[in-house]
């Protein structure tokens, strides 16, 4: 099984870093495979929590290498809920990326387990008779601190959904788990490594928004 590792987030910072400056990205230092992967970005604001900054990914298998370069733009630079991240931003960021595995059909909303499942939800908003969905990986729910039914409730919510959440609704739900694998690495780190790797930091040309 394919893990998420160091070489992957090197990857995501030197994608982006060749978009900022105009130029083709380094090739990446890991092998190709087909899996399920998110990208996640937080920027760091006077020393305290990391902040999100863009969050995006597949639930679907596809070639990781252009995987990971894909949503390392889309999740910095089209995520809706952000304005896109600027190059000036790059030093206060940190990139973490996941590699999604072991998806099961759960027999209820609550049969998953805070802090080791990612969720999938879908169900019929009952307003409009539409299907929605969205999902949180592993790691949301433990860190926010919420119990199983806060974390789909705020779900539910994610998925677009503004009525009343009842019962009724959370029964309905269709869940699938999954687990994760991941690695996080803030810019300090990214530029440490590329200096020693390949002998020069790495330096921002260009600021294009």
């Amino acid at each position: 099984m394919v893990s998420a590792n160091r070489e992957m987030v090197v990857y995501c910072f030197d994608t982006l870093m060749a978009h900022y400056n105009n130029e083709e990205a380094p090739p990446p230092a890991f092998d190709e495979g087909q899996h399920p992967l998110f990208v996640t970005w937080k920027k760091v604001i006077n020393g305290g929590e990391p902040r999100l900054r863009g969050c995006i990914g597949t639930l679907e298998a596809r070639c990781i290498v252009n995987g990971f370069r894909d949503y390392a733009l889309t999740s910095a630079l089209r995520d809706r809920r952000f304005p896109p991240i600027q190059a000036k931003e790059l030093p206060s960021l940190e990139c973490t990326v996941s590699i999604l595995t072991n998806y099961e059909t759960a027999r209820d909303y609550l049969d998953w387990e805070v802090g080791k499942h990612g969720i999938i939800i879908e169900f019929t908003d009952p307003d409009y008779n539409t299907r929605r969905s969205a999902t949180y990986l592993p790691e949301v729910a433990a860190h926010e601190g919420w119990t199983n039914v806060e974390a789909i409730d705020s779900l539910i919510r994610k998925a677009g959904y503004s009525g009343t959440i009842t019962g009724q609704l959370r029964k309905s739900i269709q869940l699938t788990r999954y687990q994760s694998t991941l690695f996080t690495m803030p810019y300090s780190e990214y530029a440490a490594y590329v200096k020693t790797t390949r002998g020069i930091g790495p330096t921002i040309n260009g600021a294009k928004p």
